[in-house]
């Protein structure tokens, strides 16, 4: 149930235009013809009439992950979405080094996030530390790597609040 400024909002976001997206892909085995994440979500940002205007590939390793971050800030990506290194094995420091970052946080992300891999894969959903916030007026979602993970944040969460997240933050 929307409450009537949520639809307004919604409403004004989606006259706001293409939002601009950024990818990363946070692997140490992926390359770009492998990255199965990149693919899927370029072709469903481009059936919604948005764009991908930078992709980047880069290692789970803290102060690797926040250069891109930093770089991805200076372009006209609105939105960042990175797939990748948020579980709890000692490798896994994406959501360390987003966590840094953040000035706002959105915990309901990763909360919705759990909740629904829950019936996916029940109680392993704890072990996500999905995130999202806001860094530099760009919102920044972090989700796990597999496939599976992916199609289920931007299907259920990311798609159908694209426009929205994007015009709140510039607002």
């Amino acid at each position: 149930m929307s409450s009537t400024s949520t639809t307004q909002h919604k409403a004004q976001a989606n006259l706001a235009g293409p939002v601009g997206l950024a990818l990363v892909t946070i692997s140490d085995t992926r390359t770009p013809e492998t990255d199965v994440n990149r693919h899927y979500l370029q072709a469903r940002i481009e059936e919604m009439g948005h764009h991908v205007v930078a992709y980047e590939l880069t290692p789970d390793d803290p102060a690797r992950v926040t250069a891109v971050i930093n770089q991805l800030v200076q372009t006209e990506a609105r939105v960042i979405l990175c797939n990748g290194g948020t579980g709890i094995a000692p490798r896994d420091t994406t959501f360390d080094a987003l966590d840094r970052l953040l000035e706002k946080r959105l915990p309901g992300f990763g909360e919705l996030f759990r909740m629904l891999s829950w019936s996916e894969v029940g109680a392993a959903a704890m072990l996500s530390r999905a995130t999202a916030g806001v860094y530099r007026q760009r919102v920044i979602i972090s989700t796990p790597g597999s496939p599976n993970a992916v199609k289920l944040a931007w299907e259920k969460l990311i798609a159908p609040e694209l426009a929205h997240l994007a015009w709140e933050v510039v607002r």
